[in-house]
């Protein structure tokens, strides 16, 4: 559950998913610390939340930079009292396939999608162990269940950030904290945007934040949707190779 009485701070708050969902809480009352790299969207956001019932404060941030990550979540408690819910949505993605496969880029998507959530639960699940309470909700995707076409960057971060919260789960249940992972489809959102594939099951970030919301009002370890792209692509991981890779296969566009 969520408690009304201690604030919640989101990550990659200033777009897409994580805006809608500050957005969403602020409307139920919640007091939301968000936080983005951008300082503009992050002012926009928060004078949608004016009339809301609860309030947004914002505190821009790179979760790339630990040491910035530690001094602003000490910040957001000094300022709004003790959060009791962490959500940590922050990520980039560019599609990359095989003629512009770079070490690079890769790097880059594993150091905010993957480190930089790492570089967040650190001072969290310290604070939360301390407090004997606290939920995480960590936002992957069902791209980290099966390596997509064209998502050899984005793919194996959201694989280990589910893997992570699946080690995770049951040795923060003896500190009475919860994780939860969010593994969300295809959502319309300025990232989904750079895809040029067909994204099977789109849904709108509207529609995404009532399936996080919900999900976060229980303590049910993963939060996934569509449910009917969840479950096929559940099947599909447990499918042999020999079946698996040439359904990969035909999502294929030519790239000669």
């Amino acid at each position: 559950m969520l408690d009304i009485n201690k604030c919640i701070w989101i990550t990659g708050a200033s777009t897409g998913i994580g805006k809608d969902l500050a957005l969403k809480l602020a409307s139920e009352g919640f007091t939301v610390a968000a936080s983005a790299r951008s300082l503009i969207n992050l002012k926009k956001l928060k004078d949608e939340s004016k009339i809301l019932k609860g309030s947004i404060e914002i505190y821009p941030l790179d979760i790339s930079i630990r040491n910035n990550v530690a001094s602003i979540f000490e910040k957001i408690q000094k300022d709004l009292g003790n959060v009791g819910t962490v959500i940590l949505n922050a990520a980039i993605n560019e599609p990359i396939n095989a003629k512009n496969f770079s070490s690079q880029k890769l790097d880059k998507l594993m150091q905010v999608n993957y480190t930089g959530t790492i570089n967040c639960l650190d001072p969290v699940i310290k604070k939360f162990i301390s407090n004997k309470s606290g939920k995480i909700a960590v936002v992957a995707s069902l791209a980290g269940y099966i390596g997509f076409p064209y998502s050899s960057g984005y793919c194996p971060t959201k694989s280990a950030l589910i893997s992570l919260c699946e080690s995770l789960r049951s040795d923060l249940e003896q500190y009475n904290v919860i994780i939860q992972v969010i593994n969300p489809g295809f959502v319309k959102t300025p990232m989904t945007d750079k895809n040029d594939f067909h994204m099977p099951f789109l849904i709108s970030s509207n529609k995404s934040t009532e399936y996080i919301y919900n999900g976060l009002l229980s303590n049910r370890f993963e939060i996934f949707y569509p449910k009917i792209f969840g479950y096929i692509l559940k099947i599909l991981r447990l499918l042999p190779y020999f079946i698996l890779l040439p359904i990969l296969k035909s999502m294929l566009k030519s790239r000669k």
